[in-house]
């Protein structure tokens, strides 16, 4: 499961990052690490991009981007 697959209200924990290079470095800067909660707060209209809750703060997100976020329910 991703970050993309959750339904708005739903919580997670980050299990792995599957993006190399530039797109991991970037998540790990913004805080998306092993062991991390992460909350959905809602999509755009047309699924992309999407509002999550990480570290006390919003986050917005491609949904590109959140399929190479592994997480657990």
């Amino acid at each position: 499961m991703t970050i993309k697959d959750l339904k708005p209200g739903m919580s997670a924990t980050v299990q792995t990052l599957l993006g190399h290079g530039a797109l991991k470095r970037r998540m790990l800067d913004m805080g998306i690490t092993r062991g991390t909660k992460v909350v959905m707060n809602k999509r755009a209209p047309f699924g992309d991009p999407l509002i999550i809750n990480v570290r006390g703060y919003t986050l917005s997100l491609r949904g590109e981007d959140a399929e190479s976020v592994s997480v657990a329910a």
